[in-house]
């Protein structure tokens, strides 16, 4: 292992997100398991330098010049080298100490480092669903290719990951993904205009960054995950569904061909999808508790209303349309989301955009990773144009 003392070697990729810090909090309760050996972020220089001083990597990536100086004089306390820019995060995707790079930085921004991870034959823990919804053959070719692995963070992912362990494929019927239905999922259908983003963020169970909280809102972020569950688990679309379920006790679920339902059952609580990806195929005690089966729960399932939820749909127009479709449906939100946060569009404004963005799109072949990149160029500079000719949509 590259970690010392026979501990497993961490390289955290976006290490001052809500994953990230979720991940080295996981760490600091098992430090006789895992060692940070590298710690990659964007733009959180002060963040990152705490991380730096607290857990003693050898590698320190941050993607803004600007903010190298604030991490510097952490990294050399500790002796540990600093990398500036994309190349940063290259490095510590790569990093030869490496035994799994939890890849959490978010958006099309994790792409990148993602592909080169596992193109280094590495354990990638993927928290970064648009990876596989951008570029999902070519990331499955990078593992196969190089001998890397997946292995999922997301809880509804972990979830499926854990059920489908011993089973073989042709014996299941279908996956069946969860959703809570974030904070709007009773809200009459009118008041979904007048949505602030400070509405949006305020996520009823999961503890997330502003951009998947808001996806959570739409379901876009559960339209992800169904594009996502059918690269990681090698399934057709129409095999993978979504139900609501509030109470997110029940992270996702299984159905065999013989009717029997598999589900995975757990506390709400990011650590312990982490704990299950960096250790796998080990299992151990964490900090996560469990459930309280003896207490009383109320479990709900209910359909998905696409009325009110438009995204998901879209996402599944993606998933069909195949190609290049899919990285610009995920380009198209990430900037429909950005102007609802920055109050130039309305929420029920963001499938409007996305819908359009792919309505114009003719998809290619994603073949190479230049094809995928210029779709996701060419989506990001429409969806800016239609936001800018209809401000306030």
């Amino acid at each position: 292992m590259g970690g010392a003392g026979g501990r497993r070697g961490i390289s955290i990729l976006g290490s001052t997100g809500s994953v990230g810090v979720q991940a080295l909090d996981l760490i600091g309760h098992c430090a006789d398991r895992f060692e940070v050996v590298a710690l990659a972020a964007g733009r959180n220089g002060t963040l990152l330098a705490e991380q730096v001083l607290r857990h003693r990597p050898r590698l320190v990536a941050i993607v803004d010049p600007d903010r190298r100086a604030e991490v510097a004089a952490a990294a050399r306390e500790v002796r540990a080298e600093v990398v500036v820019g994309e190349e940063g995060l290259m490095a510590a995707a790569a990093f030869a100490a490496a035994d799994v790079v939890l890849a959490a930085v978010v958006g099309a921004a994790g792409l990148a480092p993602t592909y080169h991870a596992l193109r280094s034959g590495k354990t990638v823990a993927l928290a970064n669903k648009e990876s596989l919804v951008m570029a999902g053959p070519l990331m499955r070719e990078a593992a196969r290719h190089a001998g890397g692995r997946l292995v999922p963070v997301d809880s509804e992912h972990s979830a499926l990951h854990q059920c489908l362990r011993g089973a073989r494929m042709e014996e299941v019927r279908r996956l069946v993904l969860t959703a809570s239905g974030g904070p709007f999922r009773t809200l009459p259908m009118a008041q979904l205009e007048t949505v602030t983003p400070e509405e949006a963020v305020r996520h009823p169970v999961w503890e997330m960054g502003r951009k998947i909280s808001v996806d959570s809102a739409t379901l876009m972020n559960k339209g992800l995950e169904v594009i996502e569950a059918c690269w990681l688990f090698d399934i057709e679309g129409d095999r993978v569904d979504v139900v609501l379920h509030p109470q997110s006790a029940v992270h996702s679920m299984v159905e065999m061909i013989d009717g029997s339902v598999i589900c995975q059952i757990g506390v709400a609580d990011m650590r312990g999808p982490i704990q299950y990806a960096l250790s796998y195929p080990e299992r151990f005690a964490g900090p996560v508790p469990p459930i309280d089966l003896a207490h009383p729960h109320t479990m709900e399932f209910f359909p998905v209303d696409h009325e009110r939820f438009p995204s998901l749909r879209l996402a599944y127009e993606a998933l069909d349309g195949g190609g290049t479709l899919p990285a610009v449906l995920n380009a198209a939100n990430e900037i429909a989301v950005q102007a609802f946060l920055d109050r130039r569009l309305r929420l029920t404004g963001i499938p409007k955009v996305v819908r359009q963005v792919m309505h114009q799109h003719r998809p290619q072949p994603a073949d190479s990773m230049e094809a995928v990149l210029d779709a996701d160029r060419r989506a990001r500079a429409e969806a800016e144009a239609l936001i800018a000719r209809a401000e306030g949509m």
